[in-house]
């Protein structure tokens, strides 16, 4: 199925748009250079792929070599990793985010986690392979993606930091003040997988709210 490369039925929410206005940016300038280029246009449309997936889709498994990067037009992927046979949730990712294990996906390196679909949705893929050619054919969309892998890395870091030197009550105060969505819409027992607490330490911590 060709994809239609048109956010404007994407969902709208400030809030989430000013925390990830990079990968926003991305998309609207990806689909601008494309729409103008008359002589390759149909070329470069026809690199992404728009498909619908279940929830609890396995997109890419820990281990393996991550050859796709996906857009998320609907829907919410989440990035995880087995620690001694326990599931913990690095990651969630909605409307307009980009996602992939961008460490194996640069460095062609096995991945460190496993990426799957927790709602029904709507991706829109694209290979390493493409990605690199619409890089190089379009060098201006350079500057804005690694400005995406910067924000990520900062978000990540935060993240890091908060784990060590926050309680799982000032962990959860900050979700809610930073990311509400991600308490709106995902299922207790990976909010709390994110979180590094059991699903019943969360559910105490929301009863005193």
């Amino acid at each position: 199925m060709r994809c239609i490369l048109d956010t404007t039925s994407w969902k709208d929410n400030i809030i989430i748009q000013r925390r990830i206005i990079y990968e926003i940016m991305l998309l609207k300038k990806l689909i601008e250079i494309i729409q103008k280029d008359i002589v390759n246009r149909d070329k470069f449309l026809d690199l992404f792929l728009e498909k619908e997936i279940a929830s609890r889709t396995t997109l890419l498994n820990e281990g393996e070599i991550s050859n796709y990067m996906y857009f998320v037009k609907k829907g919410c992927l989440r990035l995880w990793f087995n620690n001694e046979g326990k599931d913990i949730t690095f990651q969630f990712f909605f409307e307009h985010q980009a996602v992939s294990s961008f460490e194996s996906f640069l460095e062609r390196k096995p991945s460190m986690f496993t990426l799957e679909s927790i709602e029904p949705s709507t991706v829109v893929i694209i290979s390493r392979s493409s990605f690199d050619l619409i890089l190089s054919h379009y060098p201006e969309l350079k500057d804005i993606f690694y400005k995406i892998l910067i924000r990520r890395m900062a978000d990540y870091a935060k993240l890091f930091l908060s784990r060590i030197k926050n309680n799982p009550q000032k962990r959860y105060e900050e979700l809610l003040q930073e990311n509400p969505e991600i308490l709106q819409r995902v299922a207790q027992h990976f909010i709390a997988s994110y979180l590094g607490i059991t699903p019943i330490s969360l559910s105490r911590i929301r009863n005193r709210k």
